[in-house]
């Protein structure tokens, strides 16, 4: 297992952590996270596909710092 932390630019409030926790929940490989306004921490099986997280993100319409 891999854990990292992310930053992540235009969170502002509870609704942005559910969408941002959600979002990242989906995604293949991660087994938990963890999210609080402007950071995320991450575990996943192995090391995480970036591009795939920062896609993610974006289709929230947020972003990595």
């Amino acid at each position: 297992m891999q854990t990292t932390t992310i930053q992540i630019r235009h969170m502002t409030c509870g609704h942005c952590v559910r969408a941002v926790e959600n979002a990242l929940k989906r995604l293949p490989g991660v087994r938990e996270v963890r999210v609080t306004v402007g950071e995320a921490v991450i575990t996943t099986e192995g090391l995480p596909d970036m591009a795939v997280i920062r896609h993610a993100l974006q289709e929230e319409g947020y972003e990595l710092a």
